[in-house]
């Protein structure tokens, strides 16, 4: 299935901000709530470029809600600026042409076309769909620099289809990137990887992340210790620690509310 923050062919991209500007986000009194119950409670957020931030927090913290409510997929109220522009009350796919970029746990990529024809339909705005699964005689430098930047430089011609689920992962990333995407949020990526695919998924993240905005839900703390720049920790819809992972551990609310169930396995 084809993810919603894919652009269609005949939308533009977001064409990328003047050299120089420093991209943030920047959440204030974010709220959701569903049929009377508040999923995320007046949520404030900062997260700037080349910070990779992780969301983390025990199940129906409203962790996944938070994104859903940035990329237009569920109604809220209060704000959500992206580098100067309120992007909050937008519909979805004028949120993606914003240069906001989602992923899902499973990856949403075309299966049965090659690693090199999703990265250049992911890229081809503005051209017919047959044009777009057209063989051409030459790739487009940008297509051919995510498909490296994502590993799957040596897999051009393989079915996605066939792809691990790390890899599509990346694949779905890397389609992400061709379309100008500065703010990436991304929804447990490293679920279902191998521990060597996981290695490589932070890895990547940490070069994707140094030009970008890049919001990661996580629950594998070991994960989260070793890549993350900083940390913010939901608990009942509402921001309950942020900070270094040090900061966040040291936090004997953050020890009380998840630490101690995730030691356990609970998320």
């Amino acid at each position: 299935m084809r993810s919603p923050f894919l652009l269609s062919p005949d939308e533009p991209k977001a064409g990328g901000l003047p050299a120089g500007q420093h991209h943030y986000l920047k959440i204030r009194n974010l709220s959701v709530v569903f049929d009377g119950f508040v999923a995320v409670d007046k949520v404030n957020l900062d997260v700037s470029q080349g910070d990779l931030r992780f969301l983390i927090g025990p199940n129906g913290a409203g962790k996944t809600t938070v994104i859903d409510a940035i990329t237009g997929l569920v109604p809220a109220s209060g704000s959500v600026n992206h580098t100067g522009t309120e992007i909050l009350g937008r519909k979805v796919h004028q949120i993606a042409r914003l240069g906001v970029g989602r992923t899902f746990q499973t990856a949403s990529v075309f299966e049965n076309l090659s690693v090199l024809q999703n990265l250049d339909i992911a890229a081809g705005s503005g051209r017919r769909a047959l044009e777009l699964l057209r063989r051409r005689r030459k790739t487009e430098p940008a297509v051919e620099e995510a498909m490296e930047l994502v590993g799957l430089g040596h897999l051009a011609e393989k079915q996605a289809g066939v792809l691990s689920h790390g890899q599509k992962q990346w694949l779905e990333i890397g389609m992400l990137l061709v379309q100008n995407s500065d703010l990436l949020l991304l929804d447990e990526p490293i679920a279902g990887m191998s521990q060597d695919e996981r290695i490589e998924t932070g890895q990547l993240l940490r070069k994707i992340g140094a030009s970008r905005i890049t919001l990661v839900i996580e629950h594998d703390m070991d994960f989260v210790r070793e890549f993350a720049t900083s940390v913010t920790v939901l608990a009942a819809g509402k921001v309950l620690s942020e900070g270094s992972v040090a900061e966040v551990q040291a936090d004997r609310r953050v020890q009380e509310v998840y630490l101690g169930s995730a030691k356990e396995g609970g998320e």
